[in-house]
């Protein structure tokens, strides 16, 4: 394996400053006003090249609860490279490998954070050189932090 075989993206946390609940919308999530502030916990996403397939694997930091993680098919992260397999055509597949680190359900973003991370990882693994500002219009689906996530990541 080359070094352009495996990337590591780290996925920070958020904390909210103000949170205001809107409303529900049709799709089940909540319409949210909020003013968040990325912090410095972090998990750590490894994306390695495979043939075809996309698999998940986690690891959990000691006192997250790793049975709130969900089936692999509902993380945000599988997800996010099963989409951009199919929308770009990509023929390879990965192994994601999420180190949780950030606590699962506790409101710091941490799924939409990992699927964020995973956009830009795999952005750069598998070449496609897109943008990343298109990625927030998937937030319908993935939550609302999913955009946030996107933006954070820069900082």
């Amino acid at each position: 394996m080359t070094a352009s075989d495996s990337i590591t993206v780290e996925a920070r946390a958020k904390v909210n400053l103000t949170l205001e609940v809107l409303g529900t919308r049709p799709d089940g999530y909540h319409e949210l006003r909020s003013i968040v502030m990325p912090v410095s916990l972090a998990d750590t996403v490894e994306l390695t090249r495979t043939s075809g397939a996309v698999a998940l694997t986690v690891g959990v930091e000691p006192g997250i609860d790793a049975t709130e993680l969900g089936p692999a098919d509902r993380n945000l992260a599988v997800r996010a490279a099963l989409l951009l397999k199919a929308r770009y055509g990509v023929a390879d597949g990965v192994r994601i490998r999420i180190y949780k680190r950030i606590p699962v359900g506790g409101g710091m973003g941490g799924g939409s954070a990992d699927a964020a991370a995973a956009l830009r990882g795999l952005n750069r693994l598998w070449g496609l050189d897109r943008p990343e500002g298109n990625w927030s219009r998937w937030r319908r689906s993935w939550g609302a932090t999913f955009p946030r996530s996107c933006w954070a990541a820069r900082y």
